[in-house]
């Protein structure tokens, strides 16, 4: 028997083991691609998914003559881009804060607490938020007022959305990365400490030339991989959240896509707009991953 013959009996079992997986990804990610089709035709559902009039590009010309599409573009990646931003900068110095407790039951309680909205929806969460933000029995109403400031519509300003967004988004998904960033300082090599300190350097000197630098290739692996997600601004957050007051603010191209294909039955120049975005993604994603291969030697395989 060969070599490479004995090597794929040795591992035929973990094949076996992948097939369910791979099954069920071609069902509902790859069959499904079929329907891209939908954004050059003139789509009627009761002609099936070939049988409608096909229309080449003409949906396409149609969503880049659309007068707000420009402004749903910059709306998308001016939430998508700060919630990026401030998803990473903040568990970072969170991770660096729990890092300096000492006791571990506190850093354990503090790390589920701050954990447990991850697993929460947006459907609860938006509804909790409406609550806590309503300009006339919310919670921040009633400290405003205390203050001797006017309430503020958070969630009908235009001003104030896009805002309320990231923070919002920030909460509920800091607790993740804080546990990513810990792993990484656990990472870190302790001998390293001990002779930072015994050369006399102090608590702030160890975090500033040992952690950071050691957590560093991890911030560059997640800063990359984030950038595939500069056109995903949180579509289901959004859309329990907003209203036609705030589209001019906190209109996305995925709130678009549900109105005009689910909405209004315009199932072609919808999925012209999600064809468009999923390209972008695309290319974002490839340069992503070739960026964290290069700064930090990531590899899928």
């Amino acid at each position: 028997m060969t070599k490479s013959r004995r090597r794929l009996l040795r591992e035929l079992p973990l094949h076996v083991m992948l097939l369910p997986g791979v099954v069920i990804l071609f069902i509902y990610n790859y069959i499904p691609m079929a329907g891209i089709s939908i954004a050059f035709q003139n789509f009627f559902p009761t002609n099936g998914l070939f049988g409608s009039d096909w229309i080449g590009l003409a949906n396409f010309r149609y969503v880049l003559q659309m007068p707000d599409i420009l402004q749903v573009l910059w709306n998308t990646v001016y939430i998508a881009s700060m919630k990026i931003i401030a998803g990473l900068i903040t568990p970072l110095i969170i991770a660096l804060l729990l890092n300096e407790v000492k006791k571990e039951v506190v850093k354990r309680g503090v790390q589920t607490l701050i954990y447990l909205p991850h697993f929460l929806s947006w459907v609860l969460l938006g509804g909790i938020l409406i609550d806590i933000l309503s300009p006339s029995q919310g919670i921040i109403a009633q400290i405003l007022k205390l203050a001797g400031i006017d309430p503020i519509f958070f969630l009908g300003s235009n001003k104030w959305f896009p805002y309320v967004m990231v923070v919002s988004e920030v909460w509920k998904e800091f607790g993740f990365g804080t546990i990513v960033f810990l792993a990484a300082i656990t990472g870190i090599n302790p001998t390293l400490y001990e002779a930072a300190i015994m050369d006399g350097a102090s608590h702030w000197r160890q975090t500033w030339h040992i952690t950071l630098p050691g957590m560093m290739p991890i911030v560059i692996l997640m800063t990359t991989l984030s950038l595939g997600n500069v056109l995903n601004a949180g579509f289901d957050q959004i859309f329990n959240l907003y209203s036609p007051a705030i589209y001019e603010s906190g209109d996305i191209l995925d709130t678009v896509v549900y109105r005009m294909g689910l909405i209004d039955a315009q199932f072609g120049v919808a999925t012209a707009i999600g064809l468009l975005k999923s390209i972008v993604s695309t290319v974002l994603i490839s340069i992503s991953y070739y960026m964290a291969y290069r700064l930090a030697n990531y590899r899928i395989f």
